[in-house]
């Protein structure tokens, strides 16, 4: 690309983002300003700064930003309002991180004025669409850079060979032939991918799961939690008060010693091809049934299952890249109108992967009438007598459909 004199890369730290450090300033002979996002990976970060200075990089061009309360604040929350699962189990831990990033890249790019971002997706995956999706979104100017889909090294082996020629640290788990999966994580989840994981018949090994005990192993006596809500996000556990990355991390530990939120999973990626990945995501499993827990008491009905119309829609909007896009900032701004009256608590059970609600309850905004929904005698709070003119007038067009093939 013509005119790039100055590139922010998102950075890890790791064999593949250090390759393209070096390989932007040996083919763009470009300045490189790095970014090192911390939303939870639970990963020391600070090697990635000595490292990044060992090849050249000005300490004013190092970021690394701790995002975590931004992450959960401003893109899971948001998420888990719309009861987000893609494709029936995904909790989309991976999907919703790419935004973030892509806007944190954007705004260091303007404060260093460089004119591109790079990043290191695989022209296979759809982390390339996301993150280009966001930058275009938040800066139409910007120029992207995307390596896998220009440079031919292609293989872990090529990869090794270029950072031993231009004298890039190995780390030794690389030399010793890394990890068998591919793996992301967040203070949402964490996945697995590859290797072993390619062959769809074949159960993932106990010992690759790191965030959760194995539900046979959990504890055997069960653990309640109350949770509260107010305008459809956690607010406390326990009575707690807690910030959004604190309750996230909490929900988390207590799922991953319960065994909950496992899943295994063959998806299809935007690019086209079905992929097999393994994710744990204990808290935001958590998250998921107390939140439609206390929806069940506070949503008008019509209400929730529009909501329930819509998500499978708000659901392949995050996984395909559109974050920032102006139909899913219409749809956030419906979604968050309906929370405003989502507030109250939930008692659940945790117990060997599993999380039973056992109880809920809103002092302000609970639509559920006892005196209406009884067994008992209910002193005329409802005329039974009403539901045969209603059934009658919704059995009419069957009726006469029926009595039209009945004349046949």
């Amino acid at each position: 690309m013509i005119g790039i004199k100055k590139t922010v890369l998102a950075y890890s730290g790791g064999l593949d983002t250090s390759v393209i450090l070096k390989w932007l300033q040996d083919t763009y002979k470009c300045e490189v300003v790095t970014f090192t996002a911390d939303i939870g990976q639970g990963e020391e970060l600070e090697p990635a700064r000595a490292k990044a200075l060992k090849m050249g990089i000005k300490p004013e061009n190092i970021f690394i930003d701790d995002m975590r309360e931004e992450f959960v604040r401003d893109f899971v929350f948001p998420m888990f309002r719309a009861n987000t699962v893609y494709e029936g189990e995904y909790l989309l831990g991976t999907s919703i991180a790419r935004p973030l990033i892509a806007k944190r890249l954007i705004e260091i790019a303007a404060k260093t004025g460089a004119q591109a971002i790079a990043h290191g997706a695989t022209g296979k995956g759809n982390d390339q669409v996301r993150f280009e999706l966001g930058a275009y979104a938040l800066n139409p100017d910007i120029k992207i850079i995307a390596p896998w889909r220009e440079w031919d090294l292609l293989s872990r082996e090529k990869l090794m060979a270029y950072a031993e020629n231009a004298d890039i640290p190995i780390d030794m788990k690389h030399k010793q032939g890394g990890s068998p999966y591919s793996m992301d994580a967040n203070l949402l989840h964490i996945s697995f991918e590859g290797r072993h994981l390619e062959d769809p018949a074949a159960e993932a090994e106990e010992s690759m799961w790191r965030w959760t005990a194995s539900p046979e192993k959990a504890p055997d006596a069960a653990e309640y939690l109350d949770i509260e809500f107010a305008n459809g996000d956690i607010v406390a556990l326990n009575g707690t008060k807690m910030s959004p990355a604190q309750v996230l991390t909490k929900l988390n530990e207590l799922g991953g010693k319960h065994g909950i939120g496992r899943l295994d999973l063959v998806e299809n990626r935007y690019v086209g091809m079905k992929s097999r990945g393994c994710y744990e995501t204990p808290g935001g499993t958590i998250m998921l049934k107390a939140h439609r827990a206390i929806e069940s008491i506070t949503l008008d009905r019509e209400v929730a299952h529009l909501k329930d119309d819509l998500m499978p829609r708000y659901a392949s909007m995050i996984y395909n890249g559109y974050w920032w896009s102006p139909e899913r900032r219409a749809l956030q701004t419906l979604i968050d109108h309906t929370q405003q009256s989502v507030n109250g608590w939930v008692r659940v059970k945790l117990y060997k992967g599993n999380v039973i609600v056992v109880g809920r309850d809103s002092k302000t905004d609970s639509l559920f009438d006892p005196t209406i929904a009884t067994f008992e005698d209910d002193k005329g709070a409802y005329d039974q007598k009403d539901a045969a003119g209603f059934i009658k007038l919704n059995a009419l067009r069957m009726r006469i459909a029926a009595n039209l093939h009945k004349c046949k």
